[in-house]
């Protein structure tokens, strides 16, 4: 891998999905392959598009800055709010919601940075294409896969 000269930010990058923004500090090309660094911001009452997953081969790590997410981490709902951390670990079903009445922003680490820019780009654009609904089931689970994730089984029927 060719050496990189260090800098501020090098990744530097903001992917839009929706209403929510990712911005990308730091990818795996910058590390050395071990860990992906971005800023999540999602607005007051959103939630999160795509659906549960689970992070098969890294740990999700998540630091508040702004605002709250809910996380529900394998059924737990865990609020996480400025200067909170939580890690995620892999396997866990997991996903996000902003309940609050004020946007959220937190910092969030992959390690190993298995997941990176190409998953949040691919993804807007499964997520674009639905307009507005649920995105198509087998096309996120694509993208998904490639990149190091499984999608959670669809909520049973009530």
């Amino acid at each position: 891998m060719e050496q990189r000269a260090s800098r501020v930010n090098p990744s530097e990058e903001t992917i839009k999905i929706g209403p929510l923004g990712i911005r990308f500090l730091l990818t795996g090309d910058d590390s050395n392959g071990k860990a992906s660094v971005f800023e999540v911001r999602v607005p007051a009452g959103e939630k999160l598009a795509a659906p549960a997953h689970k992070n098969d081969a890294y740990e999700e790590i998540l630091y508040g800055i702004e605002g709250v997410l809910t996380w529900t981490v394998d059924g737990m709902p865990i609020e996480v709010g400025p200067g909170q951390a939580l890690c995620i670990p892999r396997g866990a079903v997991h996903r996000f919601d902003n309940f609050g009445s004020a946007d959220a922003k937190q910092l969030a680490v992959i390690t190993p940075a298995i997941m990176g820019p190409a998953y949040f780009r691919e993804a807007a654009e499964v997520i674009g294409a639905a307009g507005g609904g649920p995105p198509d089931r087998a096309k996120m689970m694509d993208v998904f896969r490639r990149h190091g994730m499984t999608m959670a089984a669809p909520p049973p029927a009530k």
